[in-house]
């Protein structure tokens, strides 16, 4: 398997972006990746695009070749795929792109990541979320997303003592970083009442405990090390990744506290790239909600189980803390589209690397680690990145 890079990276702004259409986006996206990686489109040989919701929120499936399309690039008759792993798709789009670039198979890949969620009424947003979890043994009964998490949060407050408080300075954290981030859907500062205050979703979970489904789409484009270093001078090396998944339904899993898939999807990307938690110096993790990112920071080795919440609260996460955990925002500050998130977040990391973050820049960066999950937990996918 050949050493695989990352040479451009783009990005459009997440929100209700009513005035853009899905097609709109990953035009944006993509060509703001392929300048960035200062290379003719022509120079690219395979495209993939992660998407969650296209064909129940716009009735568009088929986007692989949309993609292409709408790059001006059809004439060049490039395999292009759809990648789809719920919230993971981006996730699950990255992995897919990297193997086919280390096998050989590609030199130069772009993987994209779009959504567009916002044009539809909340139901309509609320049943697509619902499609990621079990429909016959979860859906059909009433459970939402929002509740499957709420239920993991009653349990890790139960078993380690995990306070509301803690899970606020989560969202607080997120959204002093997304105040620096330009790309930000919610660039506003709150504070620990604020949450605490607001509405109720699912209990214990509130509305500011949860991330939102907006609109965007994010691009990045790959190539093999070689290749990489010939056409672009600051190329941002993939030292692992890993994948795994685990049981669909929440009530088949052997914890409430833990996504066995986030591990086990993290071993294999620390034995991949040679490293341990400790060497990471930055994170950008899947903070559905609130919760979400306690357990991530436990599953993926940055602390002990149940241990999480204490690490927020003791400024470990902040932007200067220990361990920088969602400098961009996170899905809670940023937005979440769920295609496109498992891409900004590798955006995230390369603007980082390179040192070109600005206000939330992590000073010194070398490494960094994207985790993306898919539903309750049923997908994970982790990818480490390091500075050359």
């Amino acid at each position: 398997m050949r050493p695989v890079a990352v040479i451009g990276v783009g990005m459009t702004k997440f929100g209700e972006l009513w005035e853009k259409s899905f097609r709109q986006l990953v035009a944006e996206a993509g060509l703001e990746a392929v300048r960035d990686a200062g290379i003719p489109g022509e120079k690219i040989d395979a495209m993939y695009v992660g998407s969650m919701s296209a064909g129940r929120l716009i009735g568009q499936e088929h986007l692989g070749p949309l993609a292409v399309d709408e790059a001006g690039l059809a004439h060049t008759h490039m395999p292009s795929v759809r990648v789809e792993a719920a919230d993971a798709s981006g996730g699950a789009a990255f992995r897919q792109a990297l193997l086919a670039v280390a096998s050989g198979a590609h030199d130069v890949a772009v993987v994209g990541g779009a959504e567009k969620m916002t044009d539809v009424i909340d139901q309509e947003q609320i049943n697509t979320l619902a499609t990621a979890a079990d429909q016959e043994w979860e859906a059909f009964f009433g459970a939402t997303y929002p509740s499957l998490w709420a239920m993991m949060a009653q349990k890790h407050m139960h078993d380690y003592g995990t306070t509301r408080e803690q899970l606020a300075m989560v969202a607080v954290k997120n959204h002093l970083h997304g105040s620096m981030n330009s790309k930000a859907a919610y660039g506003s500062v709150i504070d620990a009442k604020t949450v605490l205050g607001s509405p109720m979703v699912s209990d214990p979970l509130r509305l500011f405990d949860s991330a939102s489904n907006v609109d965007g789409a994010a691009a990045v484009v790959i190539a093999d090390l070689e290749t990489a270093k010939r056409l672009n001078p600051h190329p941002v090396l993939i030292k692992g990744s890993g994948s795994a998944t685990d049981t669909l339904a929440l009530h088949d899993r052997h914890s409430l506290t833990e996504l066995a898939a986030t591990r086990i999807a993290a071993e294999r990307a620390y034995k991949m790239a040679g490293l341990k938690p400790a060497d990471m110096q930055f994170a950008e993790v899947h903070d559905c909600f609130t919760i979400a990112e306690v357990m991530a920071i436990e599953d993926l080795g940055f602390v002990k189980k149940g241990e999480g919440g204490k690490a927020v609260e003791s400024g470990m996460t902040g932007l200067k803390g220990k361990l920088p955990v969602n400098p961009s925002g996170g899905l809670k500050a940023r937005g979440h589209p769920p295609g496109a998130t498992g891409i900004a977040q590798i955006a995230e990391l390369v603007w980082q690397l390179r040192g070109t973050a600005g206000q939330r820049q992590v000073q010194g960066a070398k490494r960094g680690l994207a985790h993306n999950v898919g539903g309750s937990g049923a997908s994970a996918y982790v990818h480490i990145l390091e500075g050359l």
